[in-house]
């Protein structure tokens, strides 16, 4: 079943790209948004066969592919990545719909984004870490593509930045990976038949941090976050979807998977630090973002602050503070799925994304109302306002958080409020106040332009008050991962464990 996922987007990439070169893009967009809506709805109906109450890998597969490299086709999923797996197929069908039906080179492009949505896939189901590897370095090409192409300006030097930034990533992975099973002497790659607990502490730390590093690349955590601005920025507002709401987590998912699951031991030993890692990045990302004059760079500077949250719930390692960091791997990709096709819809309308040119978009008769509106309710979302998915993510984050790391914690709620800070800022001066007369009226949003939106806010808002259908499904597997983790009260903060 899982495979599905994968082959089905890459196979769909070849039709599409096989299709007649004489075939208008707005056609080729609907063969291509046709694939990804029946991998969506498959991608539902595992869902609907997954078991809650099951911690272990489920629905898994397994081929003999290369015994020699310890190389197997082996896939699964369990609380941790079946959300990821959802959250993949649904932005890759928003991404396509939010598109141009005038995309130049479509059939390119299109089948681009297929096979990104395949490889990612593969990567969540992976069960060996070589397969994992190879489906994580499955997507940089087609990324760096996708800005090279389809950028704006600069979009040479970001697909450059991006590329060299994403190597290393991988790079560090694996040689992580080789050390792993090279050292503990593992007959393959299989994650079920490797064990880290029978090396020395130093040569696992060592290993570790090679992973965190790796994985922090990607996610990104400051200061490795510098390709993320100019990424975002230059993509168009699609590809920037896929790059915030997906690409960013397979690095908080490689971290939980592949670093607080098999150095368990060693994750407590540097918990404090990444604690404070993950704290430090929330403020400088938060901080960073009420500077910027492009609302387009605000948002993506907000993705590396909201990124924070995850790690510091990710050192905390409560079973309350890991099914936070999930629902905020999901809440986040929601969150900024949204933004960033807004601010697509304004720079189509408006012609810029700065500040200072940007005024009135709530008039009702020339501006653009309901863009702005569900720009509002973004902004709120990501600022943690009561009642939406991200306020449901970023409590359980830290509640579970603030007894094992009190002051990274509060560093993380400081941020939080400056969130609400810079969101103002950006709503306050787009959204509100007279609309310049020189300006006239703006074009008018097509329902076709309305509806991700709307999707999004929906679905954002459902959550927010139904959080239980967003946290079920990982709290299992979390709890289970928690009881292999040596307690870390007990070797950071003794006095909160002797309460």
């Amino acid at each position: 079943m899982l495979s599905v996922l994968i082959w089905a987007p890459i196979l769909g990439a070849l039709v599409v790209a096989l299709l007649p070169k004489k075939l208008p893009a707005g056609n080729v967009r609907f063969v291509s948004l046709f694939i990804a809506g029946l991998v969506c709805l498959w991608n539902l109906f595992i869902l609907l066969k997954f078991d809650v109450t099951n911690p272990g890998m489920q629905l898994t597969e397994y081929l003999p592919w290369n015994e020699t490299l310890g190389l197997n086709y082996q896939l699964g999923a369990d609380g941790l990545s079946i959300l990821m797996l959802v959250l993949n197929s649904f932005l890759t069908w928003i991404a396509i719909y939010s598109s141009s039906k005038q995309t130049e080179r479509p059939r390119l492009f299109y089948s681009l984004i297929l096979l990104i949505s395949g490889g990612v896939a593969g990567a969540f189901a992976a069960q060996n870490l070589l397969l994992f590897f190879l489906f994580y370095e499955f997507e940089l090409i087609p990324f760096y593509l996708l800005i090279s192409i389809w950028g704006g300006e600069r979009r040479a030097y970001a697909g450059i930045k991006f590329l060299i930034y994403t190597a290393v990533s991988g790079a560090l992975i694996l040689a992580s990976f080789l050390g792993i099973v090279w050292l503990t002497g593992a007959k393959s790659f299989a994650m079920d038949t490797i064990s880290v607990q029978g090396l020395s502490s130093g040569l696992q730390l060592l290993l570790l941090v090679g992973v965190v590093i790796g994985f922090g690349i990607k996610i990104p955590l400051v200061p490795f976050h510098t390709w993320l601005p100019d990424a975002y920025v230059e993509a168009s507002a699609p590809i920037a979807i896929l790059l915030g709401g997906v690409l960013a987590k397979l690095g908080t998912y490689g971290l939980l998977r592949f670093g607080l699951g098999l150095f368990p031991s060693a994750w407590s030993v540097i918990a404090p630090t990444l604690a404070i890692w993950g704290a430090a990045s929330a403020v400088y990302g938060t901080v960073t973002a009420v500077a910027q004059k492009d609302i387009k760079r605000m948002v993506a500077y907000s993705s590396v602050g909201h990124m924070g949250y995850i790690l510091l719930a990710a050192a905390a390692s409560t079973p309350l503070a890991l099914v936070g960091a999930v629902a905020q791997m999901v809440s986040h990709g929601l969150i900024l799925a949204m933004l960033f096709h807004l601010v697509g819809v304004v720079e189509a309308k408006a012609g810029t994304r700065e500040l200072d040119q940007l005024n009135g978009l709530m008039s009702p008769i020339r501006g653009l109302p309901l863009t702005s509106a569900l720009l509002v309710l973004g902004g709120m979302a990501s600022a943690g306002i009561p009642g939406m998915t991200g306020f449901v993510a970023e409590f359980i984050v830290f509640q579970g958080s603030f007894a094992v790391f009190p002051i990274p914690t509060l560093m993380c709620v400081v941020a939080t409020g400056l969130t609400a800070v810079y969101f103002v800022i950006l709503l306050n001066r787009t959204c509100f106040g007279k609309l310049d007369n020189n300006l006239a009226y703006y074009p008018r949003t097509l329902w076709s332009e309305k509806i991700p939106g709307l999707i999004l806010a929906g679905l954002i808002i459902y959550l927010g008050f139904q959080p239980n259908n967003l946290v079920r499904w990982s709290e299992p597997t979390t709890t289970a991962m928690v009881a292999a983790i040596p307690a870390i009260e007990k070797t950071v903060t003794p006095q909160v464990a002797m309460k």
